[in-house]
């Protein structure tokens, strides 16, 4: 079965499913996008890979990597192999060197575990053909893609008020936010700390 890159274009609320997530993949080379319907803490942990946020304790999906290395487990691809009845199925492709072994995965995890290891994702013709979205605008979409993914992290209202605070205020607000695992309000920290750079 042929395989098609893709790469996330987006990460946005569902604005079908009340706490939920959309994300959006795009094929490489073409003009199709899969949404997939998330959950908020599957959204978190990519979200904050993506924005290469480091938390001060593992989150699971850093404890998956730190595991896979220590058992000397590379990590190959992760492939969106199935969709049955609006669900979509994943595969984790790792080996040891010895031998290559699928691991199966909520797509969601299976893809917040392939962006720690910077590994690509595939899905098969099929799948797209069936699920796939033609965009007929693919550099304004993607545009509003990369906004959505900025408003995932950024809780709407204290984007402002944070333009008030003291450098110094922030790294407290920003330290603090890390204690408490809050990697949303750290991200949007961080952003507005690197804006006055």
């Amino acid at each position: 079965m042929k395989k098609i890159k893709l790469e996330i274009l987006g990460l946005s609320p569902s604005q079908s499913q009340a706490g939920s997530f959309a994300l959006v993949l795009g094929e490489e080379l073409g003009n199709r996008r899969l949404p997939i319907i998330i959950g908020v803490f599957e959204a978190q942990a990519i979200a904050v890979q993506i924005e290469n946020i480091v938390p001060n304790r593992p989150m699971t999906h850093d404890l998956f990597k730190s595991f896979a290395d220590g058992m000397n487990y590379t990590l190959k691809e992760i492939v969106i192999s199935d969709l049955k009845e609006g669900i979509f199925y994943a595969k984790i492709i790792c080996t040891d060197n010895l031998r290559e072994v699928e691991i199966d995965a909520r797509p969601s995890d299976a893809i917040a575990i392939g962006l720690r290891f910077d590994i690509p994702i595939y899905t098969y013709e099929t799948i797209l053909s069936e699920a796939g979205i033609v965009s007929s605008s693919v550099s304004e979409e993607e545009d509003e893609d990369e906004d959505a993914v900025r408003e995932t992290i950024r809780p709407a209202g204290s984007k402002d008020s944070l333009r008030d605070l003291s450098f110094d205020e922030l790294q407290r607000m920003l330290d603090d936010a890390l204690t408490k695992e809050d990697y949303e309000k750290a991200a949007k920290i961080r952003d507005e700390m690197g804006r006055r750079n």
